[in-house]
C-alpha cells in the first residue's frame, strides 16, 4: 500500500534528482511555490495531505519523468540519492 510519507519522499527525490528545490519545481510546473512545503504535508488537524494526480502529472511533465520512473522513487528510503 502506498503511504503518504512514500509519496512526499518521492516528490523530494524528484526535485533533488532534477536539480530543483521543492518550491522551484512547483513554480516550474505552474503551481504555487508553497505546494510542496513541509508545513503543507498535513492538515492543521494532523491529517495527511495527499497530492492530486494533476499535481503529480504537472511535476512529471516539467521534469520529463515518466510515471514508471517516479514509481521507483516510492520504494526508496527518504534520504536515498
Amino acid at each position: 500500500m502506498l503511504t503518504n510519507e512514500q509519496l512526499w519522499n518521492a516528490i523530494d527525490k524528484l526535485a533533488r534528482t532534477n536539480h530543483f528545490s521543492c518550491s522551484g519545481m512547483a513554480r516550474a510546473a505552474g503551481l504555487d511555490p508553497t505546494t510542496f512545503n513541509r508545513s503543507k504535508r498535513a492538515s492543521k488537524y494532523g491529517q495527511p495531505r495527499w497530492l492530486s494526480i494533476e499535481t503529480i502529472a504537472k511535476v512529471l511533465g516539467v521534469t520529463h519523468t515518466t510515471f514508471t520512473e517516479f514509481a521507483k522513487y516510492l520504494d526508496e528510503p527518504a534520504n536515498a540519492k
